[in-house]
């Protein structure tokens, strides 16, 4: 494992380590260090040590997640692929594996549930967890988080980042003053010690143009932020706002972890590295569209009864269209032809920049009812896409793929949620 302590501005080497004052901290952030560039390279042990970019290398493409040896590039999530090729001509691009990365996350969620019930996912690779009912069993909340990071270093060879406060937001922003690989403590009598010298971009719902209007106002700090009169506050951006940003510039956060909030929806799309007009290039990227929400889905144990499609235009307006099937489905046969169905029915008739296929009203798969059409049989299509699930978990993703996507390359932008 790597370093366990790391320095806010104004601070000095141990003043925030697992060593630090930790009563009453008990709100754990725990986020994976570049994961989804970590689990390739976990898979490809050759790529350790090299800059991974994750994510598109064409002209439309966006990295998903870079490893640190590209970040010291300047190469950031989010990033267009070409500028980051540009950034770091050396790095390896690999195209997500979405399937790979949905089962590292089970995994480690896996290990937060051994600690406490109390965990609150924010994506696939961060989570809060309350550890108030597991200190008793289980020690100190520092102890509990470096015990985390222990097992993800030896059980899944991944690292992981954490941060320890009696808050969610600063125990957010201690994971992410630990990066990478790293554990901060914010001790409950000196969040305002740690927090006050930070710039006012790390408070929530701060963006570009809040921060333009805080500047404006002369306030670089949340320390400066902090001590403005609320009033003057509400006046440049508003009652609610102020009063938001007011509470947080002081550490104070109510907010409770809420555990297992249910995803409401899984899909994904692709932006094509020129506009399309072929209705054939099309249909092959829904197909492997189609494919990739179902792999989640059966991952997940779910199934959806809503196929929705998104086209982007070349003129970037945006087209969605959606249709509830009889019963829920995993299957990416009857995802793929409903959406197609859809695109067909939307004739956009122009150039499209961008497709996606997103699957909605998701239940429980095994309890989703199934109602066999007339004349067929009761085996078949699920039966054989659970059979290339196990495949590519043996071989890899692209072991098996329908016949009409070989020699393809597969969708460059799946969008489950962030990975940093």
């Amino acid at each position: 494992m790597g370093r366990s302590q790391a320095v806010p501005r104004g601070g000095s080497a141990g003043d925030f380590g697992p060593d630090a004052d930790d009563t009453g901290c008990t709100m754990l952030h725990v986020d994976m260090d570049a994961f989804y560039a970590s689990v390739e390279v976990r898979r490809r042990p050759e790529l350790r040590g090299r800059p991974v970019i994750v994510g598109g290398a064409g002209p439309r493409g966006v990295v998903s997640s870079a490893s640190y040896e590209a970040r010291a590039f300047g190469v950031r999530s989010a990033m267009p692929g070409a500028r980051a090729r540009r950034l770091c001509p050396a790095a390896v691009f690999l195209p997500p594996d979405m399937a790979a990365y949905a089962e590292a996350s089970r995994a480690v969620m896996a290990i937060f549930r051994d600690v406490t019930p109390l965990v609150e996912p924010l994506s696939m690779d961060e989570a809060f967890l309350d550890v108030a009912g597991a200190v008793r069993l289980l020690g100190r909340p520092a102890g509990i988080g470096e015990a985390i990071r222990r097992r993800i270093a030896g059980e899944q060879r991944l690292t992981c980042s954490v941060g320890v406060a009696s808050t969610k937001f600063v125990a957010k922003l201690g994971s992410t003053r630990a990066k990478p690989d790293g554990l901060v403590v914010v001790p409950t009598e000196r969040v305002l010690e740690y927090l006050h010298p930070l710039g006012v971009g790390v408070l929530w719902g701060v963006g570009e143009r809040t921060a333009e209007t805080l500047h404006r106002l002369g306030l670089s700090t949340v320390g400066d932020l902090a001590r403005l009169p609320v009033g003057a506050l509400r006046a440049a951006l508003g009652e609610a706002a102020a009063a938001h940003l007011h509470e947080l510039a002081w550490g104070r956060d109510r907010r409770r972890v809420v555990p297992d909030q249910v995803e409401k929806s899984i899909g994904a799309e692709t932006t094509f590295d020129v506009d399309v007009a072929d209705p054939l290039v099309v249909r092959r990227a829904l197909l492997a569209l189609a494919g990739r929400a179902a792999v989640r889905l059966r991952a997940a144990g779910q199934a959806g009864r809503t196929v929705a499609l998104k086209v982007r235009l070349a003129d970037f307006r945006t087209l969605s269209r959606s249709r509830t099937l009889p019963t829920p489905t995993d299957v990416t046969r009857e995802i793929f032809t409903t959406a197609w169905a859809l695109f067909e029915a939307l004739a956009p008739g122009d150039r499209i920049r961008l497709v996606g296929v997103r699957v909605e009203g998701l239940v429980g798969g095994g309890t989703a009812p199934r109602q066999l059409s007339l004349g067929e049989r009761d085996s078949g299509w699920r039966e054989a896409e659970r059979a290339a699930d196990a495949a590519a978990a043996r071989f890899g993703s692209g072991a098996v793929r329908p016949a009409s996507l070989l020699g393809t390359a597969p969708p460059d932008r799946a969008r489950p949620g962030r990975a940093e």
